[in-house]
C-alpha cells in the first residue's frame, strides 16, 4: 500500500466553499507523478487524466472518479506491443460523522465518514486504484496482421488455401483449434 503525504497530494479536491450542488473537476499528471512503480509496470508512461464529479448534499456527499490513460502493453498470445486507451471509474460515498449516526442501515454500499469541518479530500490513492483496475485482465490484437497465433473467423474461412505452419508448436495449436470448433 502506498501512502501518499498531504504535501504531495496529486488529486484533491477542496471542500472548503463548495455548498450544496454537483462541481466537476479536471486534473492532467502522468504515471511518474504518482511516485509507484506498480503504474509504470502495467504500461502507463503517459499523460492521465482525471475527472471528478462531486455531489454534496447536506449530510452527504458522492465522489465519482472517471480515469483515461494510454498503456503500453504487450498481446498475450503474440506479444506485439499494443497501445491501448484504458478508462476507469470508481465511486465513493462520503458521510459527514453526525450524520453517520443516522445512515447506519446503510450495509449494501460503502460509506467512509468525513468530518464536516474538512477543507479537502485528497483522492490519489483512490485514482491510482481506479487506474490499476482499468487495466484488462486478457490483451489480445485483433487487427494485428503479424499476430501468428489469432487468425479471424472471416480471414480463415476466405482463405481456401492456408499456409502451413512454421513450426511443430504452431502445428499443435492448430489441430486444437480445429478439434474445439
Amino acid at each position: 500500500m502506498v501512502v501518499m503525504s498531504k504535501e504531495r497530494a496529486l488529486i484533491e479536491v477542496r471542500l472548503a466553499g463548495l455548498s450544496q450542488g454537483a462541481y466537476e473537476f479536471d486534473f492532467a499528471c502522468s504515471a511518474g507523478d504518482f511516485g509507484d512503480t506498480a503504474l509504470t509496470e502495467a504500461g502507463f508512461s503517459k499523460d492521465i487524466s482525471v475527472k471528478v464529479v462531486v455531489d454534496r448534499t447536506d449530510n452527504e456527499m458522492s465522489v465519482t472518479l472517471t480515469t483515461v490513460a494510454k498503456a503500453d502493453l504487450s498481446c498475450d498470445l503474440c506479444l506485439a506491443p499494443i497501445t491501448m486507451e484504458l478508462h476507469g471509474s470508481y465511486r465513493i460515498y462520503y458521510s459527514y460523522e453526525q450524520a453517520a449516526e443516522q445512515n447506519e442501515d446503510r450495509d449494501e454500499e460503502e460509506y467512509r465518514l468525513i468530518d464536516s469541518n474538512a477543507l479537502s479530500i485528497d483522492l490519489t490513492e483512490d485514482a491510482r486504484e481506479t487506474l490499476l483496475l482499468s487495466v484488462p485482465m486478457k490483451v489480445t490484437c485483433t487487427d494485428n496482421p503479424d499476430c501468428q497465433v489469432f487468425i479471424q473467423e472471416g480471414q480463415n474461412e476466405s482463405d481456401g488455401d492456408a499456409t502451413p505452419p512454421d513450426s511443430s508448436w504452431q502445428e499443435s495449436l492448430e489441430k486444437l483449434k480445429n478439434k474445439y470448433r
